[in-house]
């Protein structure tokens, strides 16, 4: 192994953007099956969220027999709290957009949350952003306006939906990445199911409660399974390097979710997708290469 690949490796940068890579293919994975539920089957949206996340947390259960009961003690619960409270409201403005809009559009406008993100990141956790940082959530942003196309008759305000959701995810992904310095990363990843299954429970009640069975049921215990290891490997990017770093990456979800609509529903993408998505990818390689770059030169 030379310098060079050795480096490659063992660089944070390159983790953090692998973790997040990997925990985009799991998001898009859990996107294919819940929309297969929703939309193919016809099952219930509510109780496709309250039984998703209840089987995440069965699946959670083998982290806190391995860390013992201390896995759940927290000196910062309130913090908590709030994280998973932004979480779940930014999951019910991202539903409503999703029945507003098409799920690709949805997608491009929920990657505006990389300037939540970055601004956050600077006025609340003292990160530095720098030029190639806010240029790269720039380009990303570029992309998925290309793909939104605003300037279409098709155009319409609920669109902003997926961008409030966006801004409720980015304030909860900011208290994350506050929170790895302090929480390990099986407490802050079990904190955030143990409480979404309760909030889930009580709007899947309000809207007509369903017990899955056969197809959905498998559905369901896939998903439960892919959210855990989405959700974690999200908080191990999180842990390895700036949140203004690894975000960008975050832009990934959309070629990875037009890839999988594609393989799984058999959608073709138009020629303004691929566009929007070579921008993003382009950016999310770019800061990539730079954050090593710096790694290297401080070493």
């Amino acid at each position: 192994m030379n310098q060079t690949t050795r480096a490659f490796f063992n660089s944070r940068a390159m983790a953090g953007a692998a973790f997040m890579m990997l925990a985009g293919v799991a998001f898009a994975l859990l996107n294919v099956a819940t929309q297969w539920m929703t939309m193919q089957l016809g099952f219930s949206a509510t109780s496709t969220a309250f039984w998703q996340y209840a089987f995440a947390l069965v699946f959670s259960l083998p982290f806190l027999l391995r860390a013992g009961l201390s896995a759940m003690r927290t000196d910062y619960p309130w913090r908590h709290v709030v994280r998973v409270a932004l979480a779940a409201l930014g999951v019910g403005t991202w539903v409503s957009g999703l029945a507003a809009v098409p799920i690709w559009q949805a997608i491009a406008l929920v990657m505006t949350s990389p300037f939540f993100i970055i601004l956050g990141a600077r006025l609340f956790l003292g990160e530095r952003v720098g030029a190639a940082r806010w240029g790269a959530a720039a380009v990303g942003f570029t992309g998925a306006v290309i793909i939104l196309q605003p300037w279409s008759e098709s155009f319409t305000w609920a669109a902003f939906l997926p961008i409030l959701s966006a801004l409720l995810w980015g304030a909860s992904s900011l208290i994350t990445k506050s929170l790895t310095s302090i929480e390990r990363p099986e407490t802050i990843t079990v904190w955030l199911l143990v409480l979404l299954t309760p909030i889930n429970g009580v709007l899947a009640l309000s809207a007509g409660f369903v017990v899955p069975s056969g197809t959905i049921l498998v559905l369901l215990v896939l998903a439960g399974l892919l959210t855990v290891m989405a959700q974690y490997l999200l908080t191990l990017a999180y842990t390895v390097a700036d949140a203004a770093y690894v975000q960008p990456f975050d832009d990934l979800k959309l070629p990875l979710n037009v890839l999988a609509g594609w393989l799984v529903f058999g959608y073709a993408p138009t020629g303004y997708l691929w566009l929007g998505a070579v921008l993003i990818l382009g950016a999310s390689l770019f800061i990539m290469r730079h954050e090593m770059k710096r790694e290297r030169a401080s070493a």
